[in-house]
């Protein structure tokens, strides 16, 4: 946790990130899903037992930085986390996350949905 925690303080936003490494096939991912306007594939430091992200190509630096013409994409990571949520088996429910700047844990400054299951989660969950 506190390592996050200081990859959230010390990250900046501006330049290439690891996830547009990963969308341009540059590093590997375990690829969930992926169409032309996202990405999913599974978290390399998972915090639960299933952790897999949802990513846009269109780099987006922070979910404060998006605009209306943005509302299109941003239905459809949601509709996407759901989808490989169903295709990986989480019946029993999951969770979404979006962390926004140092305060949220922001540490990769190119948007994307955290989905987290496979285990009870608590409340609160910061």
């Amino acid at each position: 946790m506190a390592d996050e925690v200081s990859r959230a303080l010390s990250a900046k936003p501006g330049g290439d990130t690891i996830f547009g490494k990963i969308i341009r096939k540059e590093i590997p991912a375990n690829i969930i899903y992926e169409d032309d306007q996202c990405i999913a594939f599974h978290d390399v430091a998972p915090q639960a037992p299933t952790h897999f992200l949802v990513v846009p190509k269109n780099p987006i630096t922070q979910i404060s930085k998006v605009e209306d013409a943005d509302k299109e994409l941003l239905g459809h990571l949601m509709v996407v986390a759901k989808k490989c949520a169903d295709q990986i088996g989480l019946p029993k429910g999951y969770r979404l996350v979006l962390n926004e700047g140092p305060d949220g844990g922001q540490s990769v400054y190119h948007i994307h949905i955290h989905v987290l299951g496979g285990r009870q989660m608590g409340w609160p969950p910061g």
